[in-house]
């Protein structure tokens, strides 16, 4: 089974069963300021999660784009990737825990869908302990279906939370498949890393809500079911291959690669598949709607790791970077059936790729350099030192090790090959800890858990969210329609957005804009929601991209005659709310990019 024909069963089994069909969002999340990239289908649904009525009724089905990079290192095993094409669907507002689950088991076992004999599922369901009880209600329906191997697993396993433990939660249940390998030992479950069991759907039931942690949840008025199933793992289920790398556009990319590379696959099948991973990831990343550039800070900073990481990867399997673009071409033309903006950018992606590649290159030169000032640096050192008859180790420390590796691109295994040649050794253990602190930094700063977007529906956020509306319309009026937002971040204190500009702005413009919006703001001017089909949304003015983001019917907000958007929500009810704009920063964010920071005040 392809890709395609599996997200064609998939629309075709849930339309059937009352499911509207609606279109991926973008890959760069709108408004949440506690991840850098769309992570999960259920990310861009977060406002409908939490009351908002969907244009498309309480029942919707997609297929998201999403990254995450916390599993960045486990990829070039069997079955990690960093982008990857999720299966969703929604009962909003509506709860039936039995139905879902008798559709998850209709959908894997039906002849009609994917056939997989019950035999090889496995299922868990959540054990129960002082925040909610076991849930018995999943753990009969699976046994009415005749799913025989049901495991009752603890919170870790089969509880689904926002970081800190606080707000929306609940149960879910988790569906694998038997890979038929024998069990590792008696206890051996789906919990186990063994791999005979390998994770195919997830079903969360979000039916509580904890007020604070540690405390016992209380069952939501409005409980919903949000439910996951990855493409590409499940496609490598379907036709018993080993790997994801074994299917699809996967494998042309593997055997191009290996058509140009001086090492074969077998011989290091990591690096193949981390470049055919990372190009992929650069491609969804660039080619979206909402896409970035390479950078040093946010999902720039991520895109230009994937870059560089694959250029190293390349390096090791004496493959030409000169032929990623090639490879970008296999991907476009896979994905662009999906993605229009993928599509449509596709020498835009491949020259931001050349250009990035030959800045690591030079990167790579200054890294040289830095390299030959930090052994200058340690024999200096060992001079003074046997003047007062000390002495000092030939060892790199971790700090300067992780130094070459984050500002220029050296990656661990160059560093210790280098070092070896001229009589050193490498402080392995201080670099680890020098990654994991810079990683943890990262995590807390940017990426974090997905928390806000649901936890933080205030009505600090609504106004702000307004006022970014405000701005964006003072930005087009004053320099033209063709600016656009590039991106935005929100927080209860703070809106930060990015839009396209080809220069600086004066003091002067930065003034009027802020004048434009507080003229906005003492209007006192209602905010208005109307739904509508895109077409309509076109022809009435408003403001948006009309690509595959957007489903047949749509929110466009509208400030009176200042502004009209399509958008998600939420928004403050009136401008008067907003009492007073103060723009405490314009700057730079990427290549033609700039980036307003401001506050309510």
């Amino acid at each position: 089974m392809t890709e395609r024909e599996l997200k064609n069963l998939w629309f075709k089994f849930f339309e059937q069963k009352g499911f509207k069909k609606i279109d991926s969002a973008s890959i760069i999340p709108e408004n949440d300021p506690t991840v850098l990239f769309t992570t999960a289908g259920m990310h861009p649904l977060v406002p409908y999660l939490l009351g908002e009525k969907h244009p498309a009724g309480n029942r919707i089905c997609n297929v998201q784009r999403c990254i995450r990079t916390n599993d960045i290192d486990e990829v070039g095993d069997d079955s990690h990737l960093t982008c990857f094409e999720m299966l969703g669907n929604w009962f909003l507002g509506d709860c039936p825990k039995e139905d879902m689950i008798k559709l998850s088991f209709e959908f894997l076992t039906s002849p009609q869908y994917l056939g997989i004999p019950k035999e090889r599922l496995a299922t868990t369901v959540f054990a129960g302990d002082e925040t909610a009880p076991r849930d018995d209600l999943a753990y009969n329906t699976w046994k009415e279906c005749g799913i025989e191997k049901v495991y009752f697993l603890n919170k870790e396993n089969n509880w689904w939370a926002l970081g800190g433990g606080v707000g929306p939660c609940g149960p879910d249940t988790e569906m694998f498949y038997d890979t038929g390998k024998e069990p590792c030992c008696e206890e051996c479950s789906p919990a186990c890393d063994c791999g005979k069991y390998l994770e195919i759907w997830n079903d969360v039931f979000m039916q509580y809500k904890v007020e604070n942690a540690g405390e016992k949840a209380n069952l939501l008025a409005r409980p919903n079911i949000d439910t996951g199933m990855g493409l590409e793992r499940t496609v490598c289920v379907l036709n018993g291959t080993k790997s994801i790398y074994d299917t699809g556009v996967f494998k042309k990319v593997i055997d191009f690669i290996e058509s140009k590379a001086s090492v074969k696959y077998e011989e290091n099948k990591k690096s193949y598949r981390i470049i055919t991973d990372h190009l992929r990831s650069s491609t969804f990343v660039l080619g979206d709607f909402r896409g970035v550039v390479p950078s040093n800070v946010g999902q720039g900073y991520v895109l230009r790791r994937f870059i560089r990481r694959a250029v190293n990867h390349a390096r090791n399997i004496g493959f030409d970077c000169k032929y990623f673009g090639d490879i970008i071409d296999l991907f476009v033309d896979k994905h662009g059936e999906d993605y229009s903006d993928i599509a449509s950018k596709r020498q835009f992606i491949k020259d931001e790729l050349a250009k990035e590649v030959e800045k690591f290159s030079k990167a790579i030169e200054e890294g040289y350099k830095e390299f030959e000032k930090v052994i200058n640096g340690i024999e200096r050192h060992k001079m003074f030192a046997s003047q007062k008859g000390e002495t000092v180790e030939n060892i790199l420390s971790g700090k300067a090790v992780f130094r070459l590796y984050d500002t220029f691109g050296f990656p661990l295994e160059l560093t210790k090959e280098l070092a070896n040649e001229r009589g050193y050794e490498v402080d392995e253990e201080g670099y680890k800890k020098a990654f994991e602190e810079h990683q943890e930094k990262s995590r807390s700063a940017s990426v974090g858990a997905f928390k806000g977007g649901l936890a933080d529906n205030s009505m600090e956020s609504a106004k702000l969210h307004t006022a970014t509306h405000l701005i964006m319309a003072g930005l087009r009026k004053m320099f033209g329609p063709q600016v656009m937002q590039k991106g935005s971040n929100i927080t209860p204190e703070r809106l930060r957005l990015d839009f396209n500009l080809d220069h600086k702005m004066t003091p002067e413009e930065i003034a009027e804009l802020q004048d434009f919006v507080n003229n906005a703001i003492e209007r006192a001017i209602d905010v208005t929601v109307s739904e509508m089909t895109v077409e309509e949304a076109k022809a009435s003015g408003a403001v948006g991209v009309f690509d595959s983001k957007y489903g047949q019917v749509v929110k466009v907000y509208s400030i009176g005659d200042v502004s009209k958007e399509i958008c998600g929500g939420p928004h403050a009810q009136n401008t008067k709310d907003l009492h007073h704009l103060k723009i405490v920063k314009e700057e730079s964010s990427a290549s033609g990019i700039r980036r307003i920071k401001a506050i309510l005040d």
